[in-house]
C-alpha cells in the first residue's frame, strides 16, 4: 500500500509539460485548476467552494511538503478541517439574532482585533518553522501561513473583510512561490489577488443590499 503510494506521489511529481525551462508537474497543475474553481466559488458565494478547498488543501500539501514549505503545507490540513467547519457555517451556521449566515463587514474595532491576531500568529509560527523544520525561508512562509488561519475564519463567518486578507496572502504567497519556482502556482496566486479584489468589491455590495 504505502509503496503504492509513493509511486502516484513520484508520478504526480513529473512534468506534465515544461516552459521556459521550467517544468510544471501534474501535482501543480491539478492544484491550481481545483484552485481556481474554488475561488471563483467563493466569489459567488456558493457552498460548492468548500469541497473544492479540501480537495485542493490535499493536493497542495503534497506540492509544499515536496518544495520545504512546511509552514504552507502543514496549513494545508488545518484547511481541510476549516473546511468542514466552513462547509458547515455556510449550510446550517446562524449570525446575528439566529439568522441565516449573510455576507456582512465586521466592526471598525473588531478589524483591529483581527489584524492584531494577525500580526501575532506570524512571529509565532515564524519562531516554529525557523526552530524546528529545515525551511529555508521560516518568517516569510510565516507570514501566508498565519494570516491564511485569519482569513479562513473570516470567510467561513461571511465577513467581507476576508478578501483584502486573501489579497495580502497572495501577494506574499506569489513572490514565496517565485523564489521557490513553482511557476504555475506563482501565476495562480496573482490571478487569486485580482479575484480578491474583485470579491472584495462584490461582497462589499452584497453586504451593503443586505444591511
Amino acid at each position: 500500500m504505502l509503496a503504492s503510494v509513493q509511486s502516484w506521489f513520484n508520478v504526480a511529481l513529473t512534468p506534465a509539460f515544461t516552459f521556459g525551462g521550467s517544468p510544471f508537474t501534474w501535482l501543480e497543475l491539478v492544484a491550481c485548476a481545483v484552485s481556481l474553481v474554488m475561488v471563483l466559488a467563493n466569489l459567488r458565494v456558493w457552498a460548492l467552494a468548500w469541497p473544492l478547498a479540501i480537495v485542493a488543501s490535499l493536493l497542495y500539501f503534497l506540492l509544499f511538503w515536496d518544495a520545504k514549505l512546511y509552514g504552507d503545507g502543514a496549513l494545508q490540513i488545518v484547511f481541510v478541517v476549516v473546511a468542514f467547519w466552513g462547509w458547515w457555517q455556510w449550510l446550517r451556521g446562524r449570525g446575528e439574532g439566529g439568522r441565516a449566515l449573510r455576507v456582512r463587514s465586521l466592526g471598525a474595532v473588531a478589524r483591529w482585533r483581527v489584524l492584531a491576531i494577525g500580526l501575532a500568529l506570524w512571529p509565532a509560527v515564524g519562531l516554529f518553522l525557523w526552530r524546528f523544520t529545515d525551511s529555508d525561508v521560516p518568517w516569510w512562509d510565516a507570514f501566508p501561513t498565519a494570516f491564511s488561519l485569519v482569513g479562513q475564519w473570516l470567510l467561513g463567518r461571511k465577513y467581507v473583510e476576508n478578501w483584502p486578507v486573501w489579497l495580502a496572502v497572495n501577494a506574499v504567497g506569489t513572490a514565496l512561490f517565485a523564489y521557490k519556482g513553482l511557476w504555475l502556482t506563482v501565476g495562480l496566486y496573482a490571478v487569486f489577488a485580482a479575484l480578491s479584489l474583485a470579491g472584495w468589491r462584490a461582497w462589499r455590495r452584497e453586504a451593503r443590499a443586505a444591511a
